[in-house]
């Protein structure tokens, strides 16, 4: 267990070295807060709620199960980590629904690991909670 919790360290040391090099690299605001749409922004919005949402129904499958049976959140992890460049690269290139979209998913990934993590550990609980056994003499 040791080993994966060092993984994100390690995720978020590469992240940090390959942005290093990014110093030329500006956001521009001015194109971020424009109120004209064009319609590969409303195209954008729409791919992007359907790419968003997908990892939804896991989410509320598990709250309604209320267990974290069949799940495995390392990948909600690292979707959710990796979105977070998405959101730096929407930045980069003035993309509103880029930028929207990765904001809910990353949302949406670390509620399902934190569901998960809540879940598990109330099921760890319940069962390590020892039994009274009465026999009747």
């Amino acid at each position: 267990m040791g080993r994966f919790r060092r993984v994100p360290i390690g995720v978020l040391f590469l992240i940090l070295v390959s942005l290093t090099g990014c110093q030329q690299l500006t956001i521009d605001t001015g194109r971020l807060v424009r109120r004209d749409v064009q319609l590969s922004e409303i195209v954008g919005l729409l791919a992007g709620f359907g790419t968003t949402f997908a990892a939804f129904p896991d989410l509320m499958a598990m709250i309604k199960r209320r267990s974290s049976l069949g799940m495995k959140p390392r990948m909600s992890a690292i979707t959710g980590t990796f979105q977070i460049l998405w959101i730096y690269y929407g930045l980069l290139i003035a993309s509103r629904p880029v930028i929207i979209w990765n904001v809910v998913a990353v949302l949406i990934n670390f509620l399902t690991v934190g569901a998960y993590t809540y879940f598990l550990r109330r099921e760890r609980q319940t069962n390590a909670a020892p039994t009274s056994t009465s026999t009747a003499a």
